[in-house]
């Protein structure tokens, strides 16, 4: 399979299917599904909001749910567990966790683009235990023992 394929949930007969905006995007749109009508946030409210889609990735592959920028920086908007990971063999609604920063109430509509879906390969590896690591450059250092430069 060299596809995405998408299944519709029950009372989803509008929404596109989710789309590259341009033929250089990276990520493809996902939409919200709010067919009972818009959701109003709130300073520091967080919901999920169905695509109104389930999906079914290739093998070796994984959806990566990812901020829309225009979203986040214009509206304050994050995804709390960004990127998120829709794996190859989840067949489930596919639903997006949305909070809000912003100090102004703002509407989310039906329709309206609240994400994006980046299709990414997975490699897999045996897990091992051993005695040592081999040495590196950087060794244990951890955040910020590179500098800031």
């Amino acid at each position: 399979m060299s596809e995405i394929r998408f299944r519709r949930i029950a009372g989803n007969r509008d929404l596109p299917l989710p789309a590259y905006a341009t033929p250089g995007a990276a990520g493809m749109d996902l939409r919200a599904f709010l067919p009972e009508g818009a959701l109003c946030f709130e300073h520091g409210q967080l919901r999920m909001i169905s695509t109104g889609f389930c999906v079914e990735l290739p093998p070796g592959t994984e959806m990566q749910i990812r901020p829309r920028s225009g979203l986040a920086l214009r509206h304050g908007f994050i995804l709390p567990n960004s990127p998120g990971t829709v794996d190859e063999d989840y067949r489930g609604e596919v639903k997006i966790g949305l909070y809000y920063l912003g100090e102004e109430p703002f509407e989310i509509r039906h329709g309206d683009r609240i994400a994006q879906a980046v299709i990414a390969d997975i490699r897999r590896y045996p897990c091992i235990e051993v005695a040592e690591l081999s040495p590196s450059e950087r060794g244990s250092g951890g955040f910020g023992s590179t500098g800031l430069a």
